[in-house]
């Protein structure tokens, strides 16, 4: 992996590490200001104001997939054989399995129940990001998908931020994946704005003076979960401020920590 030619500015870890989930963001629904909707929560939660150089705000996708309309009525969707007779054989809706594929960019695997795909974006994960939990009213009958773009999503709420209080605070959108030859999901980054979201520290020393030849930590992945811990998955809080994290400034992306099909020993 070449060097990254573009400006960068670490941030030291604090003595601490601190997760302040906002409070009261309403139901969100497409079309509305979500950036607004977060400035409001930032400035309502005590302890958040003022923003400081060490922050970090997490956003859960499915608040932004709301926001930017990215939402299927299934009561529209007519799927095709091969997801009614996986839907039957292991308890799945239909129309569910269906747009997966419709959005899936490659299947990687369909088996025992569990589908696998390989988003536009280039995410592996279940289902596609497409997820019928936590959408809001129209549970049973809406899913959500992941955002077109969501580094654009991420620099909107950057922008807004700075626009409103003065500081640069990186924005990072989560969402919740499974892991290979493991149980349990963990929040990972799927979209970033404002920091890196690896450091590779290959050729630097270790604290022993021995030089790592393999070691890239996955940031904004560890400050997904980091906010997931604080946020939960039916508290109603969609949005985190991380404060004392180490990370690196940065006009970074989330393809930089996406592998490339030629270093993917499982494909």
């Amino acid at each position: 992996m070449p060097p990254d030619p573009r400006p960068v500015t670490p941030v030291d870890p604090g003595p601490s590490l601190t997760v302040i989930a906002l409070l009261g963001v309403p139901e969100v629904r497409p079309g509305d200001d979500l950036a607004t909707m977060i400035l409001d929560a930032i400035e309502a939660t005590p302890g958040v104001v003022p923003l400081r150089a060490d922050d970090v705000l997490v956003v859960t996708q499915k608040v932004v997939s709301k926001a930017e309309g990215a939402i299927v009525d299934l009561k529209a969707v007519e799927p095709r054989p091969e997801a009614v007779e996986f839907g039957k054989a292991w308890d799945r809706d239909p129309r569910q399995l269906e747009v997966v594929l419709r959005e899936a960019a490659r299947v990687v695997r369909m088996e025992h129940g569990v589908l696998i795909t390989e988003t536009p974006h280039g995410f592996i994960c279940a289902n596609g990001g497409v997820d019928a939990s936590n959408v809001g009213p129209a549970s049973g009958s809406v899913v959500t998908l992941l955002p077109k773009d969501p580094d654009a999503s991420a620099a909107r709420i950057r922008h807004a931020i700075r626009e409103r209080h003065g500081v640069d605070v990186p924005v990072v959108i989560s969402d919740s994946f499974g892991r290979p030859w493991r149980w349990g999901i963990v929040d990972v980054a799927i979209g970033v704005s404002g920091l890196l979201p690896i450091e590779d520290l290959r050729g630097s020393p270790d604290r022993d003076g021995r030089v790592m030849k393999s070691t890239i930590r996955a940031v904004a992945d560890e400050l997904a979960s980091a906010a997931e811990l604080a946020l939960g998955k039916v508290a109603g809080r969609p949005a985190a401020i991380v404060r004392g994290a180490a990370f690196t400034r940065g006009e970074g992306s989330i393809r930089d920590a996406l592998m490339p099909a030629s270093w993917d020993l499982f494909r």
